[in-house]
Parts: structure tokens; C-alpha cells; sequence
């Protein structure tokens, strides 16, 4: 790749960063984008790993027929009693260990497949209109309203309720103050 090259590529990535972050901060956008970025590298070094640790036992991605699940998802279903031995050896080899829920492929799978039914507070699938309406912001708070709704009070009832006890604490306290002039004390206000 000539120098040329390399700048026009720079200054196109650079663009797409502009256009996909919106409003947001380049720094908390540069932070998203990195996480995501280390998750990926990450998933894909530890699937690499465990392709070649367990060699003719690693699923056949193409032969999975259990709703497009990762191969090591299929691995960790179909042998339970080999997961702690496996992890073990994980960390001896790459350092640390990533449950297939947490790979990139599976959130990849789960983000194609998974049901649009929003989450009060969390989550709603957004149409691009919106999201093109809202100039691209991708801020959480331009899509779910994260507010807590205060509960509503029924004033006639909390009213009731007190007369209730204000009618109780009458008749206690008559009844008190007759056992007191019985006992010839003076009674309560």
C-alpha cells in the first residue's frame, strides 16, 4: 500500500468515525470502538486456541444445526464434565478464557437472530431513520428513556387510611383514659 493510499484510507476511516459517533465525544466514541475492537481480537485469538486445543473434537461450524450456535458453545454443551480441564488448559496457553456467551461470534449471532422485543429502561431496536434523524447520535438517552417513573399516589385512599387510623388512635386513647380515671390519674390530651 503506497503512502497515498494509506492517507486516503486514514482520511475515509476517519470519516466513517465522524458520521457513526454522531455527537458523541471522538474520546468515548475512540473508547467504544476500542473495546469492541479488543473484544474481537480477543474472541478471535481464544477461538483460534481452542480450535487447535481440541483439534478433531472442535464442532464443525458448518455442521451445527442447533440454531446457528457457536462451535464452542456446542463444545461446552456436549461435554460438561471436560469444561474445568479445558479452561485450565486455556489459561496455560492463551492466559485467559472466554465463555462462548461472551465470544464475539455470539454476540455477532445473537445481535442477527435475536428477538426485536424491547427492554423497558434498556433496550429497543432502532430503525436507521431514527437514528438518522437524531444525526447519528447513538447516545442510549436519545433512544430509551432511562427515567424511573415515580409511583403514583391515590390521595382519596392514603386520605382513608389516615382518618382510619385517626379514629383508631381516638378510640385508644379513650379507652386509656378511662382506665386512668378508674385509677384516679389525670387523663391524656
Amino acid at each position: 500500500m503506497t503512502d497515498l493510499d494509506q492517507k486516503q484510507l486514514g482520511k475515509t476511516l476517519w470519516n466513517i468515525a465522524n458520521t457513526l459517533r454522531g455527537a458523541m465525544n471522538a474520546d468515548d466514541f475512540r473508547d467504544y470502538m476500542l473495546s469492541f475492537l479488543f473484544l474481537r481480537y480477543l474472541s478471535d485469538n481464544y477461538e483460534q486456541a481452542a480450535k487447535k486445543e481440541l483439534g478433531a473434537d472442535y464442532p464443525d461450524p458448518n455442521s451445527i444445526v442447533n440454531g446457528g450456535t457457536t462451535p464452542l458453545s456446542v463444545w461446552y454443551a456436549d461435554n460438561p464434565r471436560d469444561v474445568a480441564a479445558f479452561e485450565k488448559q486455556m489459561r496455560r496457553k492463551v492466559h485467559y478464557v472466554i465463555e462462548p456467551q461472551y465470544l464475539w461470534t455470539n454476540i455477532v449471532h445473537l445481535a442477527k437472530t435475536q428477538d426485536a422485543k424491547p427492554i423497558e429502561r434498556y433496550a429497543r431496536r432502532v430503525k436507521m431513520k431514527e437514528i438518522e434523524a437524531n444525526g447519528f447520535n447513538l447516545n442510549i438517552s436519545r433512544y430509551v428513556s432511562t427515567a424511573e417513573a415515580e409511583e403514583q399516589i391515590d390521595l382519596a385512599s392514603t386520605h382513608a387510611t389516615l382518618v382510619a387510623i385517626d379514629k383508631s388512635i381516638q378510640k385508644a386513647t379513650a379507652q386509656h383514659n378511662a382506665f386512668l380515671k378508674q385509677l384516679g390519674l389525670p387523663p391524656l390530651p
